[in-house]
């Protein structure tokens, strides 16, 4: 699922039977802090979205088929949800952690070293 912003509606007199009678709606990806996050999708609304609304989008094909119980449609995204704020806890820098150095030489030494 991603995050996006309703930018706009596409009007098609002539579509795939698909979408008949469904609300097609531009949306741009977002950031969770409501930033571009580069993209858009045209994208079915099922929830009843509207311009400028921040929304949660099933893009995935098979699971936005799934969604509207029609099975085979050419439909990758649907509107799912209108979001009302997005929370983001701040966590610490993750840190790779690697052996310390002296046991990294030991390991060497020891293999360097002949069997007796």
């Amino acid at each position: 699922m991603i995050l996006g912003r309703v930018v706009g509606e596409v009007v098609a007199t002539i579509k795939h039977d698909a979408y008949r009678g469904e609300k097609l709606l531009i949306v741009v990806r977002t950031t969770p802090d409501g930033g571009p996050a580069g993209g858009y999708l045209v994208a079915v609304d099922r929830v009843g979205a509207g311009i400028g609304e921040t929304v949660l989008v099933m893009d995935e094909g098979n699971s936005a088929r799934q969604i509207l119980r029609r099975e085979g449609a050419p439909i990758r995204s649907v509107i799912v949800g209108i979001v009302d704020a997005v929370a983001v806890a701040e966590t610490a820098p993750v840190e790779k952690t690697r052996p310390p150095r002296a046991s990294r030489q030991r390991r060497a030494r020891s293999a360097s070293r002949p069997r007796r």
